[in-house]
């Protein structure tokens, strides 16, 4: 698998949390997984495209720096007794 393969499957698994700010009337999106990072966008559409590149360039930086990359926060339902 390419480098370029992996980075996208890696990207495909972090989080994004997308909310609208009346304060800055745009949606604001944050990477729990790199916290202290934000970009938004005008549409909720435009708000995720950011969030994606926003991830594809913290991985790259984060792997410039020789830093491991974080675990990505994988979604899991509680189980049912």
């Amino acid at each position: 698998m390419s480098s370029t393969s992996s980075q996208n499957k890696q990207r495909l698994r972090y989080s994004m949390v997308i909310q609208w700010s009346d304060e800055n009337q745009a949606y604001i999106v944050s990477i729990p997984e790199f916290p202290g990072n934000l970009t938004h966008g005008d549409t909720y559409e435009e708000a995720v495209k950011q969030g994606e590149e926003l991830i594809e360039s913290l991985i790259m930086w984060t792997q410039q720096d020789g830093k491991p990359l974080p675990e990505p926060h994988i979604f899991a339902l509680p189980s049912v007794p």
